[in-house]
């Protein structure tokens, strides 16, 4: 099955110049989703890994799946404002803006190696927030994986430059 037959591109959203990349039409086809829960799961077995953490609010779909077939909690990287007991917390930079993301404190811990899943990676920005909330956390990130990597952008190259393993299941140029 080619998955990238099962998103929706459209342009100049959320704003003039972003050719959007849209899983909805992925996840509304159960025979396509069930196939990238698979193909998640199938590559999540070459990483050692104790939790899986997704990023707020698209990777939850696939990460709390994941989690489900694979026996794992499942931690929330959550938008600002939205745990309710104390967090560890990361400002970045989005392609379209800045954000903050947090997690609960006590959600990961030093015997922690913990698989990062998401819908997409652009310019790595939200991946990178991520990937320090894990680390102030003091867990270790196991590795990502993307549904989708926006190749042309960027991000997925600079996690690797460093040093953290990625996976993505299907790729688009960013524009």
């Amino acid at each position: 099955m080619n998955l990238k037959n099962y998103i929706r591109s459209i342009p100049d959203y959320p704003k003039k110049g972003i050719l959007f990349r849209d899983i909805t039409t992925l996840i509304k086809d159960e025979n396509a989703f069930a196939e990238t829960i698979n193909q998640i799961v199938e590559r999540s077995k070459k990483f050692k890994f104790t939790k899986i953490a997704a990023i707020e609010s698209r990777g939850f779909v696939f990460a709390s799946a994941v989690s489900f077939v694979l026996k794992k909690p499942f931690i929330l990287l959550r938008k600002e404002n939205k745990l309710p007991a104390d967090v560890h917390s990361i400002d970045f930079e989005l392609e379209y803006g800045t954000a903050t993301i947090e997690v609960h404190k006590d959600s990961i811990n030093e015997k922690d190696e913990v698989l990062i899943i998401d819908d997409l990676i652009a310019t790595g920005g939200t991946a990178e927030a991520a990937a320090k909330l894990v680390e102030i956390s003091k867990g270790k990130v196991a590795a990502f994986i993307f549904v989708i990597n926006l190749f042309d952008l960027g991000g997925s190259d600079n996690l690797v430059k460093s040093n953290y393993k990625v996976e993505n299941l299907i790729e688009f140029p960013g524009h």
